[in-house]
């Protein structure tokens, strides 16, 4: 049994794509693992989040190509605070674009929360963009993602 919902019929090897991604993205990120997350991006990739303006100090809140994102990553996960949870219940994919939550509260209480959402094409990520919640933008202003 999968935890993948779909909308609409889709390939089943870009489902399984999906899937797969949606799963290694995740044990990437608990450990701390850059490669193994950047392996997951295409390498014209293009992430967007208030994060990438927040550590990077720039204007816009784009991190584009693979070699970039290896190094904000890698900023990411050496500033990452407790707060920064992995709690999730499941995702939502066409076969082309992924999404899921990382609400606020969860069983064990809060976390910061996201929504993440993929395009993914030829088994790789294109696009990446995360959504901030009220929550987690109020960390982010706290500057909790200090060294």
């Amino acid at each position: 049994m999968t935890d993948m919902h779909s909308a609409g019929a889709a390939d089943e090897g870009a489902l399984r794509a999906v899937e797969r991604i949606y799963h290694e993205w995740d044990r990437a990120l608990g450990a701390k693992d850059v490669e193994a997350a950047v392996a997951l991006y295409a390498p014209d990739c293009r992430l967007e989040s208030p994060l990438v303006r927040h550590l990077l100090k720039s204007e816009d809140g784009i991190v584009a190509g693979r070699d970039r994102l290896r190094e904000f990553v890698k900023v990411v996960f050496a500033r990452t605070p407790a707060s920064r949870q992995r709690y999730r219940e499941g995702f939502f994919t066409d076969g082309r674009t992924l999404m899921w939550e990382y609400p606020r509260q969860t069983p064990a209480g809060e976390q910061m929360d996201f929504v993440e959402v993929m395009h993914i094409a030829d088994g790789l990520i294109r696009r990446h963009s995360v959504y901030w919640g009220w929550f987690g933008t109020k960390l982010l202003k706290e500057d909790r993602y200090r060294r």
